[in-house]
């Protein structure tokens, strides 16, 4: 008889697959503080019960659905595009809500680190939206406004591929880009606008 797991083979792997990405970036107690984003993220997915074709659904629904195509249309603005819906909305729930909960820490992470060296909290906050991705509605101008405001979820794995690549090719320059940007967001959406991203 095997070893016994609350968790399903999906969920097991993103364990492991954080696990190991937590344990290179020196967290301590990686697996323990994993189980605990797993765990919200197993919580909350269950709010959405979106099919596992959730993005070809949206793209097909988009057709006959003038509200679906209105907002579509102004993530397509953002740079997001037909493949990013289908990538995005395609991932299981579980999936989708742990890489925001993940992104969520490495900006909590940063903006205690920011408060631990004195700065306020705006300082903090604003040192993390340097150096992070924020992503929500990028309608929502409650924070930020014109290029600094939320970038959609759906641009996350483009955005994670370009940030490697640029990291491989030229750390110092890539660096120097991010720091002379208002924001980590507004890099973003030139880098969208020169067809870079």
């Amino acid at each position: 008889m095997g070893f016994f797991s609350k968790y399903n083979e999906l969920e097991k792997e993103l364990l492991d697959l954080y696990t190991v990405e937590f344990q290179k970036m020196g967290i301590p107690e990686p697996s323990k503080i994993v189980e605990g984003l797993l765990d919200e993220a197993i919580k909350e997915s269950k709010k959405f019960n979106f099919p596992s074709n959730a993005g070809d659904l949206i793209l097909e629904k988009e057709k006959n659905d003038d509200n679906t195509h209105q907002v579509l249309e102004k993530k397509r603005r953002e740079g997001v595009k037909d493949e990013d819906i289908r990538w995005w909305w395609n991932l299981n729930s579980i999936e989708r809500m742990m890489m925001l909960k993940v992104d969520e820490l490495h900006r909590m992470v940063l903006f205690k680190e920011g408060v631990e060296k004195g700065m306020t909290d705006e300082e903090a906050m604003a040192v993390v939206r340097k150096h992070h991705p924020i992503y929500s509605n990028p309608e929502d101008t409650t924070h930020t406004q014109g290029d600094d405001r939320p970038i959609p979820e759906e641009l996350k794995d483009r955005i994670n591929i370009y940030v490697e690549k640029r990291f491989k090719d030229n750390q110092e320059k890539f660096k120097n880009e991010i720091e002379q940007s208002s924001t980590f967001n507004a890099l973003i959406r030139k880098e969208v606008r020169v067809k870079n991203l």
